[in-house]
């Protein structure tokens, strides 16, 4: 049985092949690529070594294929993945430009992962994080609810909760949504929101103020790991503060990197590292992420992590 679950769209993206072309003019692509917050942070759980599954939804087609072909290569358990015979599998065509902007079109339909159903308490067993991302969870709201009942299924099995509210502004304001994320955040252990979440969700006005009333208003929660884009991140407990900067490298690709974060983040818990060394590993898969042209196509793995670390020693 899998340590880390999550549940989430799977989707392929299909990128420009250079920056500056947008997206209503002929040009070239390049992909597909298996992408999806959910499927590249489970990847980076699997890669990292640990026991990992997804359950979401695919078309079986040959998007389909891809993604699953990639993810059980890695290691990561899909058979809570199901296989539509009626939709197709999600897509975004993404282009780049010079000054660092992304744009996005997104073909998703109804997209096969919104289907998908809480599994049986037994494919549970052995639980120990079970990880949600906000986009996941305001995707749709009858899949928002499946989500949280597994969340409660993994919760009784004695789970922790980790949750990256990876999630547009719009849908903050959104009632319906906001009881969700509110129902997450009440049941989780593992915080990992960018500034402008912490301060929505919180409804607080600074970060400091935010933090304590999170520490003082959800008892679960054991860390907070504030992600800072170029400044890197925050990292906090009961106890402590800690600052992480980022490592260098000549970025490629962003798409991805605070998934991976993520997933390097829950790996270094599930191996019970010292929050330092934790924190270093987050990075360093994030910065991995970015060097390499594709959501999940950064060179992580037990060696690459360590010796970005050690070279930046």
């Amino acid at each position: 049985m899998a340590e880390v679950w999550i549940m989430g769209e799977m989707i392929v993206e299909i990128m420009r092949d250079r920056e500056d072309v947008p997206l209503d003019q002929p040009g070239y692509f390049r992909g597909p690529y298996p992408s999806g917050a959910p499927a590249i942070f489970i990847d980076t759980v699997a890669r990292l070594g640990h026991s990992a599954g997804i359950i979401g939804g695919v078309g079986k087609d040959d998007f389909g294929k891809c993604l699953l072909t990639r993810l059980q290569g890695d290691g990561v358990d899909v058979r809570q993945v199901l296989q539509s015979e009626t939709c197709a599998t999600g897509a975004a065509f993404v282009t780049y430009f010079s000054n660092g902007d992304r744009k996005f079109i997104f073909h998703m339909g109804n997209t096969p992962a919104a289907d998908a159903k809480a599994p049986e308490a037994t494919v549970l067993d052995g639980v120990k994080y079970f990880h949600i991302m906000g986009c996941s969870l305001a995707a749709k709201k009858e899949f928002g609810e499946e989500i949280l009942k597994t969340m409660h299924l993994a919760v009784e099995k004695g789970g922790k909760v980790s949750f990256d509210p990876n999630i547009r502004k719009e849908l903050l304001n959104d009632s319906s949504s906001m009881e969700m994320v509110k129902d997450v955040v009440a049941n989780t252990s593992v915080f990992l929101p960018g500034v402008e979440e912490l301060l929505m969700i919180t409804g607080r006005d600074s970060v400091e103020e935010a933090v304590e009333y999170a520490f003082a208003e959800y008892p679960k929660l054991e860390i907070l790991a504030l992600k800072r884009g170029s400044k890197g991140c925050r990292v906090y407990t009961k106890e402590r503060v800690l600052d992480m900067g980022i490592y260098r490298v000549e970025s490629v690709d962003a798409t991805g990197a605070g998934d991976s974060f993520d997933g390097a983040f829950i790996s270094g818990l599930l191996e019970e590292k010292s929050l330092d060394e934790i924190v270093k590993m987050a990075a360093a898969a994030g910065a991995l992420n970015t060097a390499a042209f594709g959501p999940m196509e950064g060179k992580i793995n037990p060696d690459t992590i360590r010796e970005m670390i050690e070279a930046n020693e």
